[in-house]
């Protein structure tokens, strides 16, 4: 994505399709005049004006609300103009076709929220915080995504760079007047500096990664032989009977895929297709998909019939997925035998007995994905994040650990005061403060049109 700041755009900032309001928004140097243009009305800045939007020719679109928001006090920064009207796919893009012949041109996705942070109103986190909350997938979710869009993780960060500027300023002052009168005997002071700021900074690295999880959920595909309970499994989880099931083997086809939530952990689930030698040509593009959902999963959860021998189940799923493959095994039909439902750990395997058919022993399974993807559960003051915010995160505590060896062990203060200004940058990646056209066009670009 290139930033065009000479440019005016324009786009549909509702979801296309009928509903009770459409709204077109209009942000750049030309928004003003096209808005005027389309109604005859000057606006009275953060009023709504009822008004007819006309096309190039004076025709009748449609009639609603005109409103002007002037620069700089403006979503974007720059002068923004919103026309709502009624919604309906026909009416909108007729509308918006006379606002992009009258100047302005389709934004891209995302173009409105990066004309906010290149002019100040939102910095990397908030912006992607938008992001988030658009895209929550629970209520735990979307509280933590508007805690970044609130600025909380970016003040958190802030906080941070406040600790680290301090102690360059010392470490910078005894560098550059070494014949003052700054002694540097006593380290104490720099060493429990040094430990609160990699204290908070471990705090922050934790509430990131749960923030991770939480904007990015885990995907786990449900896999195994036929009639083993796959299905069954899946219906019990999504609470209502997602997939079909039969003891017909080979009832599931094709790969389902589910959107859960456990506990406030977003949860994709997908349903495969039995694993066994077949000569029915659909049941056989059915595996190989199912294959193919294997390959992109974050866990696979291999069921099998609690009968079956656990060794050879373990041999099986390592032989089919490899050994570096994320696997839960669950001994399903618990309810057929006289073993009670519980959790072993067979070489290196975790393996559950549950039954899907009652629901005996499946909220071990539960607690046991929420503790694979590190969510506690307990999001009050959790933030969304992205992995790009963990990864900077890390690399600053890597560089403040340093410093604090050079100069708790060798005094060897210049290369301490270079491992705390790399420490600070890696930070400023976080807030935007330092970053990249790449970056911003990976962030933004992942919008939806009109944000």
């Amino acid at each position: 994505m290139r930033y065009r700041t000479q440019d005016t755009i324009a786009a549909m900032a509702t979801p296309p399709g009928s509903g009770a309001v459409s709204i077109i928004r209009i942000s750049g140097r030309m928004a003003l005049a096209i808005g005027s243009a389309m109604t005859g009305v000057e606006p009275v800045p953060r009023h709504a004006h009822l008004c007819e939007f006309r096309d190039a020719d004076g025709e009748a679109l449609d009639r609603g609300l005109l409103l002007y928001f002037p620069a700089p006090n403006s979503y974007t920064g720059e002068d923004v103009v919103e026309l709502q009207g009624h919604g309906g796919t026909v009416v909108s893009d007729l509308v918006l076709a006379s606002v992009l012949a009258r100047g302005a041109r389709a934004a891209e996705p995302g173009e409105f929220s990066l004309r906010a942070f290149v002019n100040d109103k939102l910095d990397l986190p908030q912006a992607e915080g938008i992001a988030d909350l658009i895209a929550s997938g629970s209520e735990q979710a979307a509280k933590a995504a508007y805690r970044s869009l609130d600025g909380r993780f970016s003040a958190r960060v802030n906080e941070l760079q406040a600790k680290l500027t301090s102690l360059r300023v010392q470490l910078e002052a005894w560098l550059d007047f070494p014949d003052e009168e700054l002694e540097l005997n006593d380290t104490s002071k720099f060493e429990t500096e040094f430990d609160a700021a990699i204290g908070d900074l471990e705090v922050l690295v934790g509430q990131a990664r749960e923030g991770t999880v939480l904007s990015n959920g885990i995907v786990v595909v449900i896999a195994g032989p036929p009639n083993a309970g796959k299905s069954s499994l899946l219906n019990r989880l999504s609470g209502y009977d997602a997939a079909i099931v039969t003891a017909i083997p080979g009832t599931t086809r094709d790969a389902l895929r589910e959107s859960l939530s456990l506990d406030g952990l977003p949860l994709t689930v997908v349903d495969t297709a039995g694993l066994r030698r077949s000569s029915d040509p659909v049941e056989i593009e059915g595996m190989r998909r199912a294959q193919l959902a294997l390959e992109g999963a974050d866990r696979l959860v291999w069921v099998t019939d609690i009968r079956a021998n656990l060794t050879a189940t373990i041999t099986e799923v390592r032989d089919l997925a490899g050994d570096d493959a994320e696997v839960t095994v669950i001994q399903n039909k618990v309810d057929l035998v006289t073993e009670e439902p519980g959790r072993t750990e067979n070489d290196g395997i975790t393996a559950i007995r549950l039954s899907a058919l009652t629901g005996e022993g499946v909220e071990l399974l539960t607690e046991h994905l929420k503790a694979l993807a590190g969510y506690r559960g307990d999001s009050a003051g959790t933030f969304s994040a992205r992995t790009r915010h963990v990864d900077a995160l890390k690399r600053t505590e890597h560089y403040i650990r340093d410093a604090r060896l050079q100069v708790i062990r060798t005094l060897a203060l210049e290369l301490a005061a270079e491992e705390l200004r790399q420490a600070q940058s890696a930070l400023s990646e976080i807030t935007g403060e330092i970053t990249t056209d790449d970056l911003l066009g990976d962030i933004f670009s992942s919008f939806c049109i009109g944000k």
